[in-house]
């Protein structure tokens, strides 16, 4: 199949939705039955052509995004032009608005998938302009991908549409799955750096991702916690270790561009989500495929999919500091526990997680 997809943008930007975007591309690319072309847009600036891992991606001109978006006339001066390719099959992700403007303007003959990540959550103004669009999109879609099965049970944009809605868990980088001799060499001296018993987390330092009550969690506590990520929390988060007097526990670090290293490096990994606007969280699928046992929080989204409590780790509730280190003070000092959630977190990861399943769940529905 000839099959373009669309997203707001592309790696080498950092995001789930973006690492999402690019293994589907390649990994269809790489079984040789499908050509795969992205259209998306620059953060800022001109327009560009170029070739990613044998994928051509066409970047949009882009004057620079607000509230997450492009803002980029150019993207449907470049559609217009790139429907004359007649694609057997779009591929739209979905939260871009600015994508499914276009909807209304294709053929009837085309087809069209939707991967379907999360709901517009802060944006109200902008998804009461955008939703028609959206829900005309997801009534045209021959399949709608989702990556858990919550989230058409809770999403109410998704209810009617339950039907078309095919679960494909996202995959993990096979250097995660499989690490090298290195990664191991390398934990052991972050291990060494950092000290034990050592908590990890990585994400952005953004409102939904609940740094602050992971840390306020381990005030009073003999445990260390490094957090990879950056963004604008950063300074309410520096000042809350210091309130709490953590700064020789927690360190906070920029994201790193091996992240294997760390995930064995760690005792527990753990993913305090708050809010709805976390779908997955790939990163505690990584934390599965090397083995850690995850906390996570209640969220009704496929958060708690991905690690599943009392099985490849906890689960408790949200913005719950309280909760938080009951489940870490659990599994600190049951090493039996914590073991066998690990075990059970690497078998699961290697089952569900592969690029293989992956790529073979999505050529179903093509």
């Amino acid at each position: 199949m000839k099959i373009l997809e669309i997203n707001k943008l592309y790696y080498p930007w950092r995001g789930g939705l973006e690492t999402v975007t690019k293994d589907i591309a390649e990994s269809l690319q790489a079984t040789g039955r499908h050509q795969v072309e992205v259209l998306t847009c620059q953060a800022r600036g001109q327009r560009t052509v170029e070739q990613v891992q044998g994928v051509t991606v066409y970047r949009a001109a882009s004057l620079g995004r607000f509230l997450s978006m492009p803002l980029s006339l150019d993207f449907f001066r470049l559609f217009k032009e790139l429907r004359k390719n007649k694609y057997d099959l779009i591929i739209f992700h979905h939260p871009f608005p600015l994508a499914f403007l276009v909807v209304p303007f294709l053929p009837k003959s085309q087809v069209i998938s939707v991967w379907y990540h999360c709901d517009i959550v802060r944006q109200k103004i902008l998804a009461i302009i955008f939703n028609p669009f959206l829900r005309a999109g997801l009534a045209r879609a021959k399949t709608i991908f989702v990556s858990g099965q919550n989230l058409p049970r809770y999403s109410a944009f998704l209810k009617p549409w339950t039907a078309k809605c095919h679960v494909v868990p996202l995959a993990v980088a096979a250097e995660i799955l499989s690490p090298a001799p290195s990664a191991y060499e390398q934990a052991a001296k972050i291990k060494q750096q950092y000290g034990a018993p050592l908590l990890l987390s990585v994400g952005r330092l953004v409102y939904y991702k609940g740094f602050e009550y992971l840390i306020a969690a381990l005030a009073n506590s003999p445990y260390n916690l490094l957090i990879i990520g950056e963004g604008p929390k950063q300074p309410e988060l520096l000042e809350l270790i210091t309130e709490n007097n953590l700064q020789k526990q927690i360190t906070i670090i920029s994201p790193v561009s091996e992240l294997a290293p760390y995930y064995l490096a760690s005792d527990i990994f753990v993913f305090p989500s708050v809010a709805t606007s976390e779908a997955y969280g790939i990163v505690q699928a990584e934390a599965l495929a090397s083995g850690r046992p995850v906390i996570n929080t209640d969220l009704p989204t496929p958060v708690k999919e991905v690690s599943e409590n009392n099985l490849t780790g906890l689960t408790v509730a949200p913005k719950n500091p309280a909760a938080l280190r009951q489940a870490i003070d659990l599994l600190i000092n049951d090493k039996t526990r914590r073991q066998e959630y690990g075990q059970n977190a690497k078998a699961k990861a290697q089952e569900h997680f592969s690029l293989a399943h992956f790529t073979a769940e999505i050529e179903k529905q093509l």
